[in-house]
């Protein structure tokens, strides 16, 4: 059995102060849960946010795969392991729009993370015009295969997948409970390809995309869809349970 995470993503909302607010406000009300529950928060909240963490995940939103250098404004995984944190968002649509990520990119912060034992959670998905030109199935499958080119069957089994259509990021939309099970489903069957089923039913695959709590139960009662990534529902405590709870 696949055990469901769901991760808050906070993006660039949260001062250190509102941060510790928060921790201390959720942390003991997940202990002990069905589902492994955390945040993905801003690097300069990554320190308190750890401190104060005792149950849930504190994943940061991004990495280098450089160890150092002169990258300005980035932040390594050493400083994040550094940290103590184990979980990193990489391939975020708005990471590949805004701040150009590619495919390559991801895959060698994936590469970087797992050899540092850390989990890599590997985003994925398609844009509106793309959606509504049926190329939903081809975009992720091949975002899928370029992330993890190169990437053993053992640390595969350890990495998060999400699925998150841009269409359905910040708008309100959301897509379906059978269409974003369809397309988990397609993710499962290409990592099948790639490596075995044994493989494939080990991975994890989180669905985002305007996730709220009067929709999680639906879409996490699918039959590939094993937790979720969360955006602005993620952001107020009440909220937060309600989702993970």
């Amino acid at each position: 059995m696949r055990k469901p995470i769901i991760i808050g993503n906070w993006k660039m909302h949260k001062t250190v102060g509102e941060t510790v607010d928060f921790i201390q406000a959720v942390d003991k009300e997940v202990a002990g849960i069905a589902v492994e529950a955390g945040v993905g928060v801003p690097f300069t909240s990554l320190g308190v946010a750890k401190e104060n963490a005792k149950n849930l995940i504190i994943a940061a939103q991004n990495c280098h795969f450089e160890s150092q250098g002169a990258f300005t404004g980035e932040i390594s995984v050493e400083m994040l392991q550094d940290l103590n944190i184990t979980h990193v968002i990489i391939g975020h649509s708005e990471r590949r729009e805004m701040f150009n990520e590619t495919d390559e990119t991801v895959n060698k912060k994936a590469k970087k993370l797992l050899a540092k034992g850390m989990v890599p959670i590997i985003c994925c998905g398609e844009t509106l015009a793309q959606y509504e030109k049926k190329q939903t199935n081809e975009v992720v499958t091949r975002q899928i295969e370029k992330a993890l080119a190169g990437i053993n069957e053992e640390d595969v089994k350890t990495i998060v997948i999400a699925y998150e259509p841009i269409w359905a990021i910040g708008t309100g939309k959301t897509a379906t409970a059978q269409i974003a099970q369809d397309v988990c489903r397609v993710i499962r069957d290409k990592i099948a390809s790639l490596y075995d089923d044994v493989v494939a039913n080990d991975v994890r695959i989180q669905y985002g995309g305007s996730v709220k709590p009067d929709n999680i139960k639906e879409l996490l009662s699918q039959t590939d869809i094993d937790g979720a990534l969360v955006g602005g529902a993620s952001l107020e405590p009440s909220s937060f349970l309600s989702l993970v709870k």
